[in-house]
């Protein structure tokens, strides 16, 4: 009688943390978040992911009426803010801005990383895309892409542009265009997007490769001249701007893209109620007129879609970056 008792005793406990490790396990869905959300940026500020990035953050608590913390932990292309993604527990508290930079072109530049973003990460949500711009001072004389190409045939290696670092997809993007030009350019490479600018802004280099957000402000300003964007179609926040396509370089088409990643292991009911959020905030009218006012396009996936997208420019851009010779010393 005694044994029976315990027996039923002993079931019962079990069963009890049966239901409750199974309650525990779909809980996250209702109970996230209760506390406040970091949103790690990998970039210095001023950037063009550090923009989009605090745009996510205040409008997503403006809107869910969650506390969402932008963080910049900067360096090593982007990289190191996605390490400290990887690293932290798969709660959905701990998320990061990824895009080509850190998560398709760093781990072919850096080969020691601790991580594999197919496999170590979990893809959220996709925020926006945009192309590159090619941009010059305006007291440049170069006044089209034409200009460009004319003076680099008749003197190669003279005519500079700078980007926001070696190995970047935005230095890749004229690593790719010189290839397609047949011409030779030298690159001057910074740490970060707003250095880049600042010296293009004292005509310090003949030209600066960006990314449309960081470039915007000073472009509207006419203290920057755009030649073209590296896209397929012109950007609808710059209709006036060629594409290097139209500039007589047929097929040209590069781009980069953002979207929110959390640790791999983050439940799939986290993941869920995080994409339903942002996939809601890129469909109202300020959120997309707000990424659009810093020449990006707000496009929203669902994880597995983003998934896909990772995993295959992770394959194709590792050719790229071969390619190229780039290498971080």
């Amino acid at each position: 009688m005694i044994r029976a008792l315990i027996s039923f005793t002993a079931l019962t406990l079990a069963l009890g943390s049966t239901v409750q490790a199974q309650t525990a396990a779909s809980a996250p869905a209702g109970a996230y978040p209760s506390k406040p959300i970091r949103l790690i940026v990998p970039f210095p500020p001023g950037g063009g992911t550090d923009i989009l990035s605090r745009l996510v953050a205040t409008k997503l608590t403006e809107q869910a009426k969650w506390t969402v913390v932008a963080d910049n932990k900067a360096g090593a292309g982007g990289t190191i803010g996605i390490t400290e993604a990887v690293k932290a527990a798969p709660t959905g508290y701990d998320l990061v801005m990824g895009q080509k930079d850190n998560l398709v072109i760093g781990p072919w530049l850096y080969k020691n990383l601790p991580w594999d973003p197919t496999k170590d990460l979990t893809a959220v949500a996709h925020v926006a895309y945009t192309p590159v711009i090619i941009v010059t001072n305006a007291n440049s004389k170069f006044k089209t892409l034409a200009d460009v190409v004319a003076a680099a045939k008749a003197s190669p290696g003279t005519v500079t542009y700078g980007s926001p670092g070696n190995g970047t997809s935005i230095h890749l993007a004229g690593d790719l265009f010189e290839k397609a030009a047949g011409i030779k350019l030298s690159h001057i490479p910074y740490k970060g997007s707003n250095p880049a600018l600042m010296d293009a802004l004292a005509g310090n280099v003949d030209l600066l490769l960006s990314s449309v957000p960081s470039a915007m402000a000073q472009i509207k300003s006419g203290k920057l001249r755009a030649l073209a964007v590296t896209s397929a179609k012109r950007s609808s926040s710059l209709p006036d701007v060629p594409t290097v396509a139209e500039s007589g370089f047929k097929d040209f088409d590069v781009s980069t893209w953002y979207g929110v990643f959390a640790p791999a292991g983050t439940p799939a009911a986290v993941a869920t109620t995080l994409n339903t959020e942002i996939n809601k905030l890129l469909a109202t009218p300020d959120m997309k007129a707000a990424i659009q006012a810093q020449g990006a396009e707000a496009q929203a996936m669902t994880p597995a879609q983003l998934t896909t997208l990772l995993k295959n420019d992770y394959t194709k851009w590792k050719g790229i970056v071969e390619a190229s010779g780039a290498k971080i010393e």
